[in-house]
């Protein structure tokens, strides 16, 4: 069987090109490991920007879907040291910058817009060999087989796709996050709920950070961000309940309200440990497959990831629609305009880890957000 675009991935990235596709009638398939839209939770919440992730919707069609699930007032945005001490206390202004959405709600809204065959689940992709001429063939841990005249890898961090045009491979950048959440806060958790308020949370100090976000229905949704070798991780047991003291430990001396983020976790903790691609990650022109997103420029967490997903999915569908019957210009097109604008973003997410985790501490992100204010630099992080 021979499919015109075939999409690795049903993340937001590759959602939003099916849709793009399917917007200007370009049919798609995607194939997606997980066994169905609700095998797992889809993660806390994102900002979705006006430049690019609001952009990639509008290009959708679904933007009026996005201005439904916005968690009103979840864009405010208050910084403290590691005392408590409010030391930035910016109120969400309702001008919809950068809104607050549920992954999984923003998720929803994608799937619900394309045709119900357009995905095919519990499809983990085991290899991929090209087939000469621009076509390859993906072969799947159930057996089944499929060659596609455009591939696209929207498979994230670990993709299988990625070796077809690239030797990288992502490496630990020295920091680590441990997840936790916090449910019914106001009532269960007030002090913790008092100190994070309506919207985001920064508490850092150099090296080590908590970073919480007010979630619908009264959910406090933690980060705790240290910069540590693998190998400390490698000696803490997170299937163990000592693990969630082992990391409040390390917080000795902080204010109560915000340990309790950790150490009243509702939730055993998950460690996310970071991972990036070089900044400057590109590739030769290979006949009929590309990358999008964390696939093609892993980074830092610094509040772009979805948002340079979706836009990446846009505009490559952009361009395939723009360039009927003509894929490699559809997608040198795509690419010369990734590159320099994923390396400017990689390049600010490692100074924005440097801002939260630096030696100055909480200081270097509240000039940076105080900054934003002024109308000094982008609204990021």
């Amino acid at each position: 069987m021979m499919t015109p675009v075939t999409i690795v991935g049903a993340g937001l990235g590759g959602l939003t090109l099916a849709r793009v596709l399917h917007v200007h009638g370009i049919p798609a398939t995607i194939y997606e490991a997980e066994s169905s839209a609700e095998t797992r939770t889809q993660g806390g919440q994102l900002d979705i920007h006006e430049h690019n992730g609001q952009l990639a919707l509008k290009a959708a069609g679904l933007f009026d879907e996005f201005r439904a699930i916005i968690h009103e007032g979840g864009a405010a945005t208050r910084g403290v040291d590691q005392h408590g001490t409010v030391l930035l206390d910016q109120p969400d202004d309702g001008a919809g910058r950068r809104p607050e959405v549920l992954r999984g709600d923003l998720r929803r809204i994608l799937l619900d817009s394309l045709p119900a065959e357009t995905i095919r689940w519990g499809k983990k992709l085991t290899g991929v060999a090209a087939l000469g001429d621009g076509r390859h063939r993906l072969a799947f841990a159930d057996g089944s087989s499929v060659c596609t005249e455009l591939l696209v890898g929207a498979d994230g961090a670990w993709s299988k796709v990625r070796p077809l045009l690239s030797a990288a491979k992502p490496e630990y950048v020295g920091t680590s996050f441990i997840e936790t959440y916090l449910y019914n806060a106001d009532e269960r958790h007030a002090a913790a709920a008092e100190a994070v308020g309506g919207g985001a949370l920064f508490a850092f100090a150099p090296g080590k950070g908590i970073v919480a976000h007010r979630e619908a229905g009264g959910v406090l949704h933690t980060y705790v961000e240290l910069s540590r070798p693998a190998e400390w991780f490698a000696g803490i047991d997170f299937d163990a309940a000592a693990a969630t003291a082992r990391i409040a430990a390390e917080f000795d001396g902080w204010a109560p309200a915000l340990t309790a983020l950790i150490t009243d976790g509702d939730t055993p903790p998950i460690l996310r440990m970071i991972h990036a691609l070089p900044d400057r990650h590109r590739w030769g022109r290979v006949s009929g497959v590309t990358l999008l997103g964390d696939a093609a420029h892993l980074m830092p967490p610094s509040g772009e990831g979805a948002n340079l997903a979706m836009f990446d999915g846009a505009e490559l569908g952009n361009a395939i629609a723009a360039h009927p019957g003509d894929i490699e210009a559809a997608l040198t097109v795509y690419e010369e305009a990734m590159f320099p604008r994923s390396e400017s973003e990689a390049a600010d997410a490692r100074l924005t880890l440097e801002l939260c985790l630096g030696d100055r501490a909480p200081f270097g992100l509240i000039d940076f957000f105080k900054g934003a204010l002024m109308g000094q630099h982008k609204s990021k992080p």
